[in-house]
């Protein structure tokens, strides 16, 4: 597969490496490569994705987007946003941007918040992985159960109708007036628009994801493996709250806890602990919900934080006997 962020990586290792000079293999290297990586890797998708729904959104009117979105809230919707997050592979704080897009854009609450909890947990390569790891039947279990996930909690979402708990900003860009109508801009027009767009929405935004990141690059680099092991083991009952609450501070990408997750069912973590680990790992990370903070009120965190840290823990349990 062809990382289109390899550019990116290249930086990364550039300055951490070199202009830095950190040595490699140490914990420090880790968390230094992994903030300038990801800070500008979301700071690209922001910019990106933004632009191009603003510059979408130019050639529809406030009208047909409320005739073609607003009625979209039922079961079929949430699992459709679900699987394209299957099909997305970026961590959490890299699916924010796209969430405030979908946002942005008047696609529901609860169906964009389907795609925020499903896009971290699954994709392609993810499962391959995953399946090597832990065999075909504990793969399709996980994919089953995070596409699950977005689906229930999205629509749980959309039924308390939280709305209100969005911050003002993000719909005023979406229903911002246009002194021409849609089909009488320019592509200039159209491009300027969507560029203004980007620029207030990266403007208000920024700080929060460097504050994010920074803090999933620390965690990345010196938070020690054997801590889970050794206080969600086997006989433990709340070993799958424990892991949960433990991954949750944490802030990484299925692929790259994959190894970890390896190693941990390796010292005897039971594979369903394991499990819930990573989803808490990649669907409710500090890092995400400190980006968040800025686009949506303490209210809605709070319940979506909720509704997925319950279904984390009740898939892990459920996991565990399965397995």
């Amino acid at each position: 597969m062809v990382d289109i962020f390899y550019p990116l990586q290249w930086i990364a290792d550039k300055l951490t490496y070199e202009v830095f000079g950190i040595a490699p293999d140490t914990r420090l290297a880790s968390s230094v490569n992994f903030v300038i990586y990801d800070v500008m890797k979301i700071f690209v998708l922001l910019a990106v994705m933004i632009f191009v729904i603003s510059y979408i959104r130019t050639y529809i009117t406030p009208e047909k987007t409320r005739r073609v979105l607003g009625g979209k809230k039922g079961l079929k919707y949430h699992l459709l946003a679900s699987l394209i997050g299957t099909v997305t592979p970026f961590c959490s704080c890299s699916s924010v941007p796209i969430f405030i897009g979908f946002v942005e854009a008047g696609v529901p609450l609860g169906v964009t918040f389907s795609f925020l909890i499903t896009s971290p947990l699954v994709n392609e390569a993810a499962v391959a992985a995953l399946w090597a790891t832990i065999g075909l039947k504990a793969t399709l279990i996980y994919v089953v159960s995070g596409t699950l996930l977005g689906v229930f909690g999205g629509y749980l979402i959309g039924l308390l109708n939280m709305e209100k708990y969005v911050a003002d900003f993000v719909y005023k860009i979406k229903v911002g007036d246009q002194a021409k109508r849609p089909e009488e801009l320019s592509i200039k027009e159209r491009a300027t628009i969507a560029y203004e767009s980007a620029k207030e929405i990266v403007g208000k935004v920024w700080i929060y994801v460097i504050i994010g990141v920074t803090l999933g690059g620390i965690f990345h680099g010196y938070a020690p493996e054997g801590i889970l092991a050794k206080y969600a083991g086997k006989d433990n009952p709340l070993a799958v709250p424990i892991a949960v609450l433990i991954g949750v501070p944490l802030y990484s990408n299925v692929m790259a806890m994959i190894p970890v997750i390896e190693s941990l069912i390796g010292k005897g973590l039971p594979i369903g602990t394991a499990l819930a680990f990573l989803m808490a790992v990649n669907a409710i990370s500090l890092p995400e919900i400190i980006i968040l903070k800025k686009v949506l009120k303490n209210e809605l965190i709070g319940v979506f934080v909720l509704i997925v840290t319950v279904s984390i823990i009740f898939t892990g349990y459920l996991f565990n006997i399965i397995m």
